[in-house]
């Protein structure tokens, strides 16, 4: 429980989240989390934040600050857009976990705000702490928040520009190791791109190829080109590499 101060403030029109309405949202009684991180640097400011859903999913929000600031403004600036994302999610009871000892502290009211800059902060994450039923604020050891470091951490490394285009990072699941594509002849005497030639060549699978064996085939060819009886494999820039079978290799070496 807290001390909120301006308790006879009834309305408060938040600029960055969307005001919950009575009935909205998850279950009333289900218990969320949220942890949070910013991180200043030689390359910028940036800060992550992570909800955490009652089954334990994570739904993690990035953001670069494109303004100059101290490490404690930034750990504000998380800690705040952790907040307004859980407002916007109706979430009711939420646990709050940062690594910052000054910023929860603060927040909690067990220590005072000296720094001018910082008391609007602390204000502003407390009066959105008013739409939620239950809060409860932790400081944990920065270990355990690696997650939201490594947003912080990303976000503050990457040059946004006015247009808002951002990069997107897209994380996939490699089912197979990188040295599939080493040069080695398999059992059949066949170089180790026939599958990947005969599919772009005829749209064939091999013999008893199962269903994720397909998928794999299909999202490996994406990355070859055909051209007559030449298979070429696009590098990270677009070049072109030749693909050979051992025997070439050999010559080549």
């Amino acid at each position: 429980k807290f001390d909120f101060p301006d308790e006879e403030i009834m309305y408060l029109k938040m600029k960055d989240c969307d005001e919950p309405v009575f009935g909205e949202g998850p279950d009333s009684e289900s218990q969320w989390g949220l942890i949070f991180d910013g991180a200043v640097n030689l390359y910028g400011s940036g800060i992550g934040a992570i909800i955490i859903t009652p089954k334990g999913a994570h739904i993690p929000f990035t953001a670069r600050l494109q303004f100059e600031c101290t490490n404690n403004i930034a750990e504000y600036e998380a800690c705040i857009m952790g907040i307004e994302e859980a407002i916007d999610f109706r979430i009711k009871n939420i646990d709050i976990y940062g690594d910052s000892a000054l910023v929860i502290n603060q927040i909690k009211g067990e220590w005072e705000t000296r720094h001018a800059g910082l008391i609007p902060y602390r204000d502003y994450a407390r009066r959105l702490l008013t739409f939620f039923n239950k809060v409860e604020l932790h400081h944990i050891p920065r270990d355990e928040n690696q997650m939201a470091d490594a947003l912080a951490t990303l976000s503050s490394m990457y040059r946004v520009n006015r247009r808002n285009e951002i990069p997107t990072i897209s994380i996939r699941c490699l089912e197979r190791p990188a040295d599939v594509f080493a040069t080695e002849e398999v059992g059949d005497d066949k170089p180790w791109f026939h599958d990947i030639k005969m599919f772009l060549q005829k749209r064939e699978y091999p013999p008893g190829a199962s269903s994720k064996d397909k998928k794999t085939l299909r999202r490996l060819s994406s990355s070859f080109f055909l051209n007559d009886e030449v298979l070429y494999k696009r590098n990270f820039d677009m070049v072109l590499l030749q693909c050979v079978d051992k025997h070439e290799a050999d010559l080549l070496m």
